[in-house]
């Protein structure tokens, strides 16, 4: 009996951890997820945070973005503020010219943080077992759906 060949993009990097992938994810709330990339754990996460932001596309009116440090590039800032995303990122410490944010608005980031942990709780999410990106990124969507619904 022969098994056919798994084709496909497949985000995997090797990093210390082993092999990883990351999800990078705009969230409009704890439990709602509005879009998602992956890519493997090795890359840097500010090109793909800029992907992401293009895939989502302009936005009518001023709207934050809170963001992590990975992402506080000037680069990554400047796609943001063209899409008219109102970038909530602090400097890394060793920045020359630091820039001021919005600290009060910036401690919502948890809720980020919290949907990342409701994902991690699907054992599926957080091992990895799929091979191919589109079905890695199928159980995904379907463990979002069921946090939205919970």
């Amino acid at each position: 009996m022969r098994c056919f060949k798994k084709n496909g993009k497949q985000s995997i990097g090797r990093s210390k951890g082993g092999l990883t992938t990351k999800i990078h994810m705009m969230s409009a709330n704890e439990r709602t997820a509005v879009e998602f990339i992956l890519s493997p754990g090795n890359d840097h996460d500010a090109p793909w945070g800029r992907e992401l932001m293009e895939t989502v596309g302009r936005q009518k009116t001023n709207t934050p973005l809170l963001m992590d440090r990975a992402y506080e590039d000037d680069k990554t800032r400047n796609t943001a503020q063209i899409l008219r995303f109102d970038p909530v990122v602090p400097p890394k410490k060793n920045r020359n010219n630091p820039w001021d944010y919005d600290k009060e608005l910036y401690k919502a980031r948890n809720e980020i943080e919290r949907l990342f942990r409701l994902l991690q709780g699907f054992r599926r999410v957080f091992c990895r077992f799929d091979k191919l990106d589109i079905m890695y990124a199928g159980f995904i969507m379907i463990a979002l759906v069921f946090i939205a619904i919970r």
